[in-house]
């Protein structure tokens, strides 16, 4: 169960959509400190939503990530076997 997140959804997409509507772009720590949420969080944020649209490559999107967790979920269990006894 992953643990449960400091933020809500809705601030976050809130903060990334106040962040892309800009025309200047704001300071990432003003915006984090006007918002009440850390500045690398916001940052952070806005990387993904980024990664998300296409318009950076440096980090996998959040599909993709949700994929390798799956497969490392599968592989894990597949790894224990069908009994739950670790398969060498």
């Amino acid at each position: 169960m992953p643990a449960p997140r400091k933020y809500p959804d809705e601030l976050r997409q809130r903060a990334v959509r106040l962040y892309r509507e800009s025309d200047s772009k704001p300071v990432i720590k003003r915006l984090a400190e006007q918002l009440g949420v850390h500045p690398e969080a916001l940052r952070n944020w806005i990387g993904q939503d980024e990664a998300d649209h296409g318009e950076r490559f440096d980090r996998p999107t959040t599909t993709e990530a949700e994929e390798v967790r799956r497969l490392r979920k599968e592989n894990a269990e597949l790894r224990r076997g069908p009994h739950g006894i670790p398969v060498r």
